[in-house]
């Protein structure tokens, strides 16, 4: 006889599929589509070049417009050219649009940069700091109403992950999964995609997935500005700081680079630049190295010789 719990899981797989379209499972994996293609542009439509800006699905389509294009409009009015925004479901599609000269630069996530530039001569532009630091966590979180304290007790759970490039959102929990010597459909009873932070972050508020692994800097900007979507929820394990998601390019011309550096840098110093940066809850855009990331390098070696 099917026991309760099972007939749970199973009741919120097929709510899953209807209402989110999943695509066909791999494994134990379920792969949501919450994301759709989308360009959207700022600036003069009149400029003789237009500036194609990716940005990786961190967060959901809408939010991301909401987030990046005040952002964008003021890169674009102290450059005075249009620039379009491009986002993709995945952080591939991104990392794909970048190596083949469709975008001049974009905002990617920490282990989609790492993946980069095993390939790739990457030019970090940029990278934000939060709290006085560029660097974030990964965020392990479940229901405030379930008893759940640790990632221990998430096995035999379900379980979202954000992309599988992400570093806050599957890399660390693949890495502790690795040292256990098991794999996450072996430890978790399901395991979806979610292809955003915020979308991950909706499943465990609305008790439709038990655990999943956020950035934390976007479950911090949700309580900030959105508390209602992490009213349901607690935070069970923060990883250790990782270097934080960087603008990069792959473009050659060095002053195309600096002029775009050389904005961000300085927009702290100007009022409209100042608002801006607190509406993202960014302190200021220092220039960053690459040895940022070499933490995620190293897990991502690990996760790589345990397979």
């Amino acid at each position: 006889m099917i026991n309760s719990r099972t007939r749970n899981i199973f009741l919120v797989i097929i709510f899953l599929f209807f209402l989110f379209n999943c695509s066909e499972k791999e494994k134990s994996s379920i792969k949501i589509d919450f994301a759709r293609r989308e360009n959207f542009s700022h600036g003069n439509i009149d400029s003789l070049k237009v500036l194609k800006v990716g940005v990786s699905a961190m967060i959901s389509p809408k939010e991301t417009f909401r987030n990046y294009h005040e952002l964008l409009n003021y890169i674009s009015k102290k450059i005075d050219k249009k620039i379009q925004l491009i986002q993709r479901k995945t952080y591939k599609e991104i990392n794909n649009l970048l190596e083949t000269g469709e975008l001049d630069f974009a905002f990617i996530c920490s282990g989609a940069y790492v993946d980069l530039t095993a390939k790739n001569k990457v030019e970090i532009i940029a990278v934000p700091t939060s709290m006085g630091q560029p660097l974030y966590q990964a965020y392990i979180i479940t229901s405030k109403s379930d008893s759940i304290t640790s990632f221990e007790k998430l096995k035999g759970k379900s379980f979202a992950f954000t992309d599988p490039l992400s570093n806050s959102g599957r890399l660390y929990v693949i890495k502790k999964l690795r040292e256990k010597k098991i794999s996450e459909n072996d430890f978790f009873s399901q395991v979806v995609y979610t292809y955003s932070h915020d979308n991950s972050i909706t499943l465990v508020n609305k008790g439709l997935i038990i655990g999943a692994t956020v950035d934390g800097l976007i479950y911090h900007y949700l309580e900030k500005f959105n508390p209602d979507k992490i009213k349901n929820i607690k935070v069970i394990e923060k990883s250790e700081y990782f270097g934080i998601p960087p603008i990069v390019t792959l473009s050659r011309d060095e002053s195309f680079i600096k002029q775009i550096r050389r904005i961000l840098l300085e927009m702290h110093k100007d009022e409209i630049g100042k608002k801006l940066l607190a509406n993202l809850l960014i302190d200021r855009f220092i220039q960053g190295t690459d040895s940022l990331y070499n933490s995620i390098r190293d897990m991502k070696n690990l996760t790589l010789n345990n397979e």
